[in-house]
């Protein structure tokens, strides 16, 4: 089977202090690739590089904060010279029903599930211009593809962000960027900020749960195909979840 070589190019992972993006950029670090950590916990991601010794490099970074993204594309054109694969898994969420819910989590879901994604991918595309097989893979869930009551609001960031790659891919396409989703169901992260962990440990339980290493799994196998195959969407699910 044909695979592009993942050796040597250059990877920014945001979210990458836990979960997906620690698992993607541990893998991603792992078959040779160049690694850029970005996330807001400093402590977290530099420990991170170091334990990668020598194939990550740690940026603290908000990705709703357009300048501190301006400042994350600056150091990868300086020190790397372009960028290959812009993986967008930052991300939160909040658990209200609508009528209950409050405006201030509102903004931090849009900042960072759909500005975040916004603003990396407009800053990273100049750098991904005439790379073989450069890709923008983002993590959207499967909320952006069916309404969950109670997260009304995360469902409205994850189906923009489902929208955005339809027309992305659209317009990048013909210059050879390839752009590609990735819809989880339930997975073993530190996700639902005012959900308690209890019960997002019973939910996970019971439908036998997705861990990140199986999304950062799926990450890998998308990038990796040769430059004019793109794996526009996968919507992957634990087998024992029948209802998002």
């Amino acid at each position: 089977m044909e695979w592009q070589s993942v050796r040597g190019r250059v990877a920014l992972v945001t979210g990458a202090s836990s979960g997906i993006g620690e698992a993607t950029a541990r893998l991603l670090a792992a078959e040779g690739m160049q690694v850029v950590l970005a996330a807001r916990n400093e402590p977290k991601i530099a420990a991170l590089a170091q334990e990668l010794e020598g194939q990550a490099v740690a940026v603290p970074t908000d990705v709703g904060d357009r300048a501190q993204v301006d400042s994350l594309m600056a150091l990868i054109r300086d020190r790397f010279g372009a960028l290959d694969l812009l993986f967008n898994n930052a991300g939160v969420g909040y658990h209200a029903r609508f009528a209950e819910s409050r405006p201030e989590e509102w903004r931090l879901m849009i900042d960072a599930n759909l500005y975040g994604v916004l603003h990396c991918t407009h800053a990273a595309l100049p750098l991904l211009r005439g790379r073989p097989g450069a890709m923008v893979s983002t993590v959207a869930s499967v909320g952006g593809r069916h309404g969950i009551e109670g997260w009304s609001v995360y469902n409205a960031t994850k189906f923009a962000v489902v929208g955005f790659h339809d027309a992305l891919r659209k317009e990048v396409g013909p210059e050879g960027i390839r752009v590609s989703l990735i819809e989880p169901g339930a997975v073993y992260t530190e996700w639902g900020h005012n959900v308690s962990k209890e019960a997002m440990r019973q939910r996970r339980d019971s439908l036998e749960a997705l861990h990140a290493e199986d999304i950062a799994r799926a990450v890998l196998f998308a990038y990796a195909q040769p430059p004019h195959v793109n794996i526009q969407e996968l919507l992957i699910m634990p087998t024992r979840q029948t209802y998002p």
